[in-house]
């Protein structure tokens, strides 16, 4: 089994997280995994490696460079050639394309070219990206590219059912609904930290609200910040802001933030993260061009209720009263009016946070790659018969 994608750890963002769990996973279950991936900076911090390496060999680290306005994203050097080699090496029954571009393209043109049985994941709706940063005359261009290379495939993964449907529109036929899982073991309640909130400045009769995510334009952050502030207008200074992760917007999103707001930057994936969802009160999210929103489910793992806007994969699991509130799309004062409501009404938030957990406890990452592995098994085996 061989994966290629233009992300994975150390780099932090849902497909690398996704990828990394898929190969571990798969490895357990008796497959022989490989990775095609960008060579990163030696220095670069690993936030997942106290839950141990991917049991993946990286077969091959295509040379990379940062993006000049997103220095995280690393842009591969296109060496067809070099992919090519790594191919015949390895001699994989199947080549999954995680990602549309430099490397996922590279692994989609080596399976065509070889005849080896292609899958590609719908991860992220980069449509929806161009309209975010501005050059929104991109929109059907981008549309119409990522149509193409998922109809090249046999069989395409995406993480929600919204998500699905906007394949189906392009054209993509077979297309499985996968990657709604969550680690329930290490994203759990009784990782609630007074200590931690104490150092964050929090009274014990105080609110917490968390945020994690890329800090980049598509994600809307912004927009969290406004309704803080109003919030704090509300309420008063007995509410807390935190933000964990890192990204090309974070200086300006700290020069806008009001008082009340800590930003925390990329955080252990094992220990520190899981503490932050359970100690927090309520989680906020913003962003409207996610196909899953895998922080959102870290969060109710958590046992924390959820504020956002049911758009993308978010709307799969986000219900309104249940395990968590619902606000219209970039609509500050309402989601300032949400922070109010569950900042007032004690049994409300308990209520959702248990709401939240029991929304979490069905998703979990052994049922996902369990149907994971029987879905890979299908699809060679169906290209078996046609080759017969």
């Amino acid at each position: 089994m061989l994966f290629c994608s233009d992300t994975y750890p150390p780099q932090v963002n849902g497909v690398s997280v996704v990828t990394e769990i898929s190969v571990r996973g798969l490895a357990a279950r008796g497959w022989e995994c490989a990775v095609i991936a960008p060579k990163y900076p030696a220095d670069l911090s690993n936030p997942f490696s106290r839950e141990g390496v991917p049991n993946g060999e990286v077969v091959l680290s295509l040379p990379s460079m940062a993006m000049p306005t997103y220095p995280d994203i690393r842009l591969a050097v296109p060496d067809m050639s070099r992919v090519d080699r790594a191919v015949e090496r390895f001699k994989p029954d199947l080549i999954h394309a995680e990602t549309e571009f430099v490397i996922g393209r590279l692994g989609q043109r080596a399976a065509l070219r070889t005849g080896t049985p292609l899958v590609t994941s719908y991860h992220t709706d980069f449509s929806k990206y161009v309209r975010a940063y501005g050059i929104p005359m991109l929109q059907s261009a981008v549309s119409s590219y990522i149509g193409r290379f998922h109809r090249r495939a046999r069989r395409t993964y995406t993480p929600s059912s919204p998500a699905r449907n906007d394949l189906h529109a392009l054209g993509v036929r077979d297309v499985e609904v996968w990657g709604r899982g969550v680690n329930v073991q290490a994203f759990d309640p009784s990782r609630r930290d007074l200590q931690l909130r104490h150092s964050l400045g929090v009274g014990p009769d105080e609110m917490l609200f968390v945020h994690v995510g890329r800090l980049a334009r598509e994600k809307n952050i912004d927009l969290i910040l406004d309704a803080f502030r109003i919030a704090r207008g509300m309420i008063g200074a007995r509410i807390h802001l935190v933000i964990a992760g890192a990204g090309p917007c974070e200086s300006e999103l700290r020069a806008a933030a009001p008082s009340g707001t800590t930003f925390l930057g990329h955080l252990d994936r094992s220990t520190a993260l899981p503490a932050l969802y359970a100690s927090g009160d309520a989680f906020l999210f913003s962003s409207l061009t996610e196909t899953l929103g895998l922080v959102v489910l870290e969060a109710m793992a958590s046992g924390t209720p959820v504020i956002a806007t049911p758009a993308g994969g978010v709307a799969d699991h986000l219900r309104h009263e249940t395990n968590g509130l619902v606000y219209p799309a970039n609509d500050a004062r309402a989601m300032a009016e949400a922070m109010l409501r569950l900042t007032t009404d004690d049994m409300l938030r308990h209520r959702l946070g248990k709401g939240a957990l029991e929304t979490a406890q069905w998703l979990t990452w052994e049922a996902e790659l369990d149907r994971l592995d029987r879905s890979y098994r299908d699809v060679i085996d169906s290209s078996d018969r046609r080759a017969v």
